[in-house]
């Protein structure tokens, strides 16, 4: 089922939807129906980086063990 994320025009309130079928999408907050779609970034990746459910993977895991993106031990 897809969800989406956006933006209502009228009070600024960002939020993510479920959207099925073809239903008109209302603002959670004030109930207006002026909302804008935002560009999800999930799963997108800028040059020379990988991502893993939209979070980038830098050359350092975090772990002081090892020196790997990833690693099956951390």
């Amino acid at each position: 089922m897809p969800i989406f994320e956006y933006k209502c025009e009228d009070c600024s309130v960002d939020c993510e939807i479920l959207v099925l079928n073809s239903n008109t999408v209302k603002c959670p907050e004030c109930g207006s129906q002026r909302m804008k779609k935002k560009l999800s970034l999930f799963g997108m990746s800028s040059a020379g980086k990988h991502t893993a459910g939209g979070v980038s993977a830098s050359s350092s895991s975090g772990c002081s063990s090892c020196t790997k993106g990833s690693c099956s031990t951390c």
